[in-house]
């Protein structure tokens, strides 16, 4: 589900050097490489979002450094106190915070003022986002891949697989395929109500329990999207369309 692992990206600025997403908390190979490259002046620690890859490092990196913990307004977890909170349009260490909610509902990408975009869970660029309900609304990715199309940003670094160029045909072909899983989700439902797992089965065809699980999730929240724009209702576990 992570490709080859959570990518974390140090950047150099002015006031010293920050790290986004620190990484899960079982790696202590990668938490042990972040601690050697902050260098002499580390100065932060930026969350893209609350997920245990990216999140799971942050309280040990905290307590080892002593640096301070940005993450969203919107950060749901309780049991954790970072240090300040990030609005969408403000700006730190030189990066523009973008809130885009979807994968997550405290989601943030950074953008860099030379075009690099760093888009977490956002944009991938080795295969599309899960989007689970209730945490994760497909309505709202969707609007935050289309606020990305509208941008002009050269580079992504992403939360897992390579860099990616070219993003705005490629953030095209994400919104494309989730289109096009609706309409297929809306064919399937013109034809018979059913039940959510009838029809993940239906326009996915996943064997490995895994992907069909993370495809379950994804026809959720396409589903929660349909229903909230009255294309179809819910009847005691049946979906049907309106």
């Amino acid at each position: 589900m992570t490709y080859h692992g959570t990518n974390s990206y140090i950047i150099d600025t002015p006031d010293g050097r920050f790290i986004i997403d620190p990484g899960p908390a079982e790696d202590s190979a990668h938490f042990e490489a972040i601690v050697e490259n902050l260098g002499a002046n580390p100065a932060g620690i930026l969350l893209t979002h609350h997920h245990s890859d990216h999140f799971g490092a942050v309280p040990a990196l905290r307590e080892r450094t002593g640096l301070p913990v940005y993450v969203s307004r919107a950060f749901p977890d309780d049991a954790f106190e970072p240090d300040g909170f990030l609005e969408d349009g403000q700006v730190v260490a030189g990066l523009t915070v973008l809130h885009t909610p979807g994968h997550a509902s405290d989601h943030l990408c950074f953008a860099r003022p030379d075009g690099v975009l760093f888009t977490g869970d956002h944009v991938m660029s080795w295969n599309s986002s899960i989007v689970s309900p209730p945490d994760g609304n497909m309505r709202d990715y969707c609007a935050q891949l289309q606020r990305l199309i509208e941008r002009d940003d050269k580079i992504c670094l992403p939360g897992h697989g390579p860099e990616l160029r070219d993003l705005r045909p490629y953030a095209q072909r994400l919104l494309a395929n989730r289109m096009r899983r609706e309409a297929e989700i809306l064919a399937h439902l013109s034809n018979t109500s059913d039940s959510l797992q009838n029809i993940a089965t239906s326009v996915y065809r996943k064997s490995d329990p895994h992907i069909a699980l993370a495809a379950e999730r994804n026809v959720a929240a396409h589903l929660e999207k349909l229903l909230s724009e009255s294309r179809v209702i819910q009847d005691e576990g049946i979906w049907k369309a309106t």
